[in-house]
């Protein structure tokens, strides 16, 4: 898809056009399309092809295009996803999932399309995200936090533009490094660690720089009232040191009935280290949506019809 401002993005489509529900998912910074991996599969296999899914790279992730340094912001982002919602499901009830940057993505999408809120959307999963005040997260070093995290972000931007994919492929010895101190948790799988480490190596430097500056402005507390009346769960991990359990907290507050659910011993990449547990959440919030579905289409099969004599 192309978006408003020119950019190729790469969507991956699976399921009909006439699904009685649409899943959408958004990953975060540095990440693709791969990582809801396990959730794809896993729904497809429960479901079959009675759902619809859409997964897609955000600008500048992935194999979609480089986004320039301005380009790089949440606010484009949410005007992408929901160009993919009026191209790949115009029509039809949404199940919104997204981590950390995309989750903030969905937020944002809140404010920029209300409409979708109100009228399609069903289901609201987010994953180990925030609503803001992200520029104070000290990754569980209060004294050196909030320089180093500025200093990673610079340093991996620093690498993307002086080393190849090739060569940092190669040796990924930072990449690595940040993954395993950082995004995951108690315990992980070596495939997983990878998927996210190549991902990191595959970005360009405008993504490294452009949307950690961005997030670090990422305010967005009073766009999620919107959300009161739709079946909303936020999932975060005991020892996520990018969005905090807190923030995770404090969204679930702001969102009157939603369910916070948090993963004992578990990092930022929940949606890969608990890959079953986020499937379930998944699998629970969108049962009901098919069940009425199919009750609506019997109903309307077995409604009488009255002929009028004349």
């Amino acid at each position: 898809m192309r978006t408003h401002d020119g950019l190729e993005l790469n969507v991956r489509v699976d399921g009909p056009a006439d699904a009685a529900a649409t899943v959408v998912f958004s990953h975060g910074w540095t990440e693709d399309n791969e990582f809801w991996r396990y959730q794809v599969r896993d729904l497809r296999a429960h479901f079959g092809h009675d759902i619809r899914l859409v997964n897609y790279d955000m600008r500048g992730h992935g194999l979609s295009q480089e986004s320039t340094l301005e380009g790089a912001t949440i606010a484009n982002l949410a005007r992408d996803l929901s160009d993919i919602i009026d191209t790949f499901a115009p029509a039809g009830d949404l199940v919104l999932v997204g981590h950390s940057m995309g989750g903030m993505t969905m937020m944002e999408l809140c404010d920029h399309r209300p409409d979708l809120f109100t009228e399609r959307v069903v289901g609201v999963l987010f994953v180990a995200t925030s609503a803001g005040d992200l520029v104070n997260i000290t990754l569980g070093l209060p004294r050196t936090g909030k320089r180093l995290k500025a200093q990673i972000a610079r340093g991996l931007e620093l690498r993307a533009k002086m080393l190849s994919r090739k060569r940092r492929l190669r040796a990924p010895v930072v990449e690595s490094l940040f993954a395993r101190r950082f995004l995951f948790g108690d315990t992980y799988r070596m495939r997983d660690h990878m998927l996210i480490v190549e991902s990191l190596i595959n970005c360009p430097p405008t993504t490294m720089r452009g949307f950690f500056d961005d997030m670090m402005l990422h305010e967005r507390h009073d766009h999620v009232g919107v959300l009161a009346d739709i079946p909303t769960r936020i999932l975060a991990g005991e020892k996520d040191l990018l969005t905090p359990v807190s923030h995770a907290r404090r969204l679930a507050a702001e969102i009157p009935g939603s369910r916070l659910i948090i993963s004992p011993g578990c990092g930022h990449m929940i949606a890969l280290e608990r890959d079953e547990h986020v499937s379930e959440q998944l699998v629970e919030m969108i049962r009901p949506v098919l069940e009425r579905a199919q009750a609506t289409r019997v109903v309307s099969a077995t409604a009488p019809v009255i002929a009028i004599a004349k």
